[in-house]
């Protein structure tokens, strides 16, 4: 349950937790608002320092829209134990440049720009291979081991790497669904599921980046996209937006009808959701051949069959995003080919941000996808 009573624990200067090393130096008192982490089940809207340069490959970045995503949820719970209470939580948004260190080459104060939720210095071993998810002075940073974006100003890390230019005229509201969920949806779930023309895709999960994967899915002219969820508002929404077919899991058995109407089962099942059942329902639906992409994030062991599978010539995948593919999905926003601001349902101020959590915490209830929070 989020509460807007923050757990007290040892805290240096800026709030933050002496375990947690990377924060900020003091900026002279200056304060903002920050959605500040508290410990499991607690978060609190505080004032605290404005961040300020700590290495001249940093910039300062003032939030013009950020968002929630349900990793921040699980966080709020208590389910990432790497982020330690004091910091401040949120990974994606976008904003203006404003101060940049002497050794940031391609951005300057008044820039606006798209943060990645991927950290990269673009240099170590990782980076040159193109995987900044799991770069070695970077990767998941933001809203975890150091502060992030839910407030009114953020530090980026290595800014040459981890940004992204805005073009001038851009829905930047919309290009907040670059920092994170875009991205992820189309590298792990598509790209890693290989989808090809005339597959038959299922994906499990319709939230925010089962909606993700629905959308770039159809870059690659798939014959048909299954969009599996128990909710029927996302359903419909996944009708809208592409999916062939819709199948509620909780009114209908999904195996049955999938191979009622695919006699060998389905290409590409990707999972977007993060639990055992919803892996079984993928692993299962699976064609000799084929590839499950697992996008959602999971917290519990599953049961895979492998005694089933090693004879069925099947690819399966994991990844945390690397966020590599976001320049080209720049390219097909702008263009409008890609639309991603029909996910935005919900719009708040960052003084209502707690109501924000309820409201996207409650998401079938309140048929939310994704909310735009703004300073």
């Amino acid at each position: 349950m989020i509460t807007e009573n923050l757990i007290k624990e040892p805290t240096n200067v800026n709030g933050q937790t002496s375990t947690n090393l990377h924060t900020p130096v003091t900026n002279g008192g200056k304060t903002m608002k920050a959605l500040v982490y508290g410990g499991p089940g607690t978060i609190e809207l505080k004032d605290v320092n404005i961040p300020t340069l700590i290495k001249q490959t940093d910039a300062i970045i003032r939030i013009l829209k950020t968002t929630i995503c349900g990793t921040d949820l699980g966080i709020s719970h208590g389910k990432v134990p790497s982020v330690m209470p004091g910091t401040t939580l949120g990974h994606e948004g976008v904003g203006v440049v404003e101060q940049a260190g002497e050794a940031v080459r391609n951005f300057a104060k008044g820039d606006h720009v798209i943060i990645s939720c991927i950290t990269s210095d673009g240099s170590c071993e990782y980076c040159k291979k193109g995987l900044y998810a799991h770069c070695e002075d970077g990767g998941w940073i933001l809203g975890n081991t150091i502060n992030g974006t839910q407030a009114e100003f953020v530090r980026i890390p290595h800014a040459d790497n981890s940004l992204h230019h805005i073009p001038e005229g851009s829905d930047e509201e919309a290009l907040v669904m670059l920092s994170d969920i875009l991205p992820t949806g189309f590298e792990i779930g598509v790209l890693n599921g290989q989808i090809k023309p005339g597959d038959i895709v299922a994906v499990v999960g319709a939230g925010p980046v089962g909606m993700a994967v629905l959308l770039t899915a159809q870059f690659y002219s798939p014959s048909k996209i299954y969009v599996i969820d128990i909710d029927d508002n996302r359903l419909e929404l996944a009708k809208k937006f592409g999916a062939t077919d819709t199948i509620n899991s909780a009114k209908e058995n999904v195996l049955q009808r999938l191979f009622a109407e695919n006699k060998s089962g389905v290409d590409v099942s990707v999972e977007a959701v993060g639990l055992p059942e919803t892996f079984d329902v993928c692993q299962n639906m699976i064609r000799p051949g084929g590839h499950i992409a697992v996008v959602g994030v999971h917290g519990k062991s599953v049961d895979f069959q492998l005694q089933k599978l090693w004879i069925q010539n099947i690819t399966l995948t994991t990844g945390l995003v690397s966020t590599n593919t976001t320049p080209m999905l720049l390219r097909t926003v702008t263009s409008g080919m890609l639309k991603p601001a029909q996910l935005i349902t919900h719009h708040f101020t960052l003084d209502n941000i707690l109501e924000a959590y309820k409201v996207f915490g409650n998401a079938a209830e309140e048929k939310a996808m994704k909310v735009i929070i703004k300073p």
